[in-house]
């Protein structure tokens, strides 16, 4: 089984550290993704055209197409549940992949940005961050559940997001994205408060597997055998 690994915001292919090994150890073939302007690829933040959420779209194909995937599980942490669903819409060859995995993520319904099922406060918040900045700065990793050495090596490596992906609309086809199963992973200690439209959402609309996990928003980072586990179950 093959499986791409898309990290949330702030994030980069870094976060996946603790858990490749375990993919690879159970014979598997895994690849992180780093998407543009964050992680090792922070330096292109403010690089021109700006990076939007049809950059980070494009971030991930080519993934597939360089390492020969065939019936990949495709993995979204968090903002790139947004991601991976237009990555979904885009691939024309349906075998490519086999299963998307919402892993406490972002679950858009057609014409919806990341910030549509924020709070009028969060949306604010963050909008003037972007004004102010041009891009999102990094939150404190105690909002994910983290504390101690998990949280400081987090902290460390945190980089702001690009502004320009947060109120950009995700126009995509439904049934496109619905050709293959999809989980939703919900890690419920803590619950993050702003993936809770999400969570509901899933459990109300036909399609979804819910999978929970007793751990925070960064299950990568503070449970990574059973987020392992839980990844091997569904491939």
């Amino acid at each position: 089984m093959d499986y791409v690994l898309v990290h949330g915001a702030w994030h980069g292919a870094w976060c996946w550290k603790r858990v490749l090994p375990l993919l690879w150890g159970a014979g598997h073939r895994a690849f992180a993704v780093s998407l543009s302007g964050v992680g090792e690829r922070a330096h292109q933040r403010d690089s021109a055209p700006p990076i939007t959420l049809g950059t980070h779209i494009d971030d991930v194909p080519p993934v597939v197409e360089a390492e020969e995937l065939c019936g990949a599980v495709l993995v979204g942490h968090s903002y790139a549940g947004m991601v991976i669903t237009g990555v979904a819409d885009r691939i024309a060859d349906a075998s490519r992949l086999s299963h998307l995995v919402y892993l406490d993520a972002m679950v858009p319904l057609p014409g919806e940005s990341w910030s549509s099922s924020h709070t009028a406060e969060t949306r604010a918040l963050r909008q003037q961050a972007i004004a102010e900045q041009g891009a999102l700065p990094p939150p404190d990793p105690a909002i994910f559940g983290l504390a101690g050495d998990d949280a400081a090596w987090v902290a460390r490596r945190q980089t702001p997001q690009p502004g320009g992906v947060y109120d950009a609309p995700l126009h995509f086809d439904a049934t496109r994205v619905e050709r293959w199963p999809r989980s939703f992973i919900d890690c419920t200690e803590p619950a993050l408060a702003t993936i809770a439209v999400s969570r509901q959402r899933v459990r109300v609309q036909p399609g979804w597997r819910v999978l929970e996990l007793a751990t925070g928003h960064d299950a990568m980072v503070s449970a990574p055998q059973a987020l392992a586990d839980s990844l091997l179950a569904l491939g």
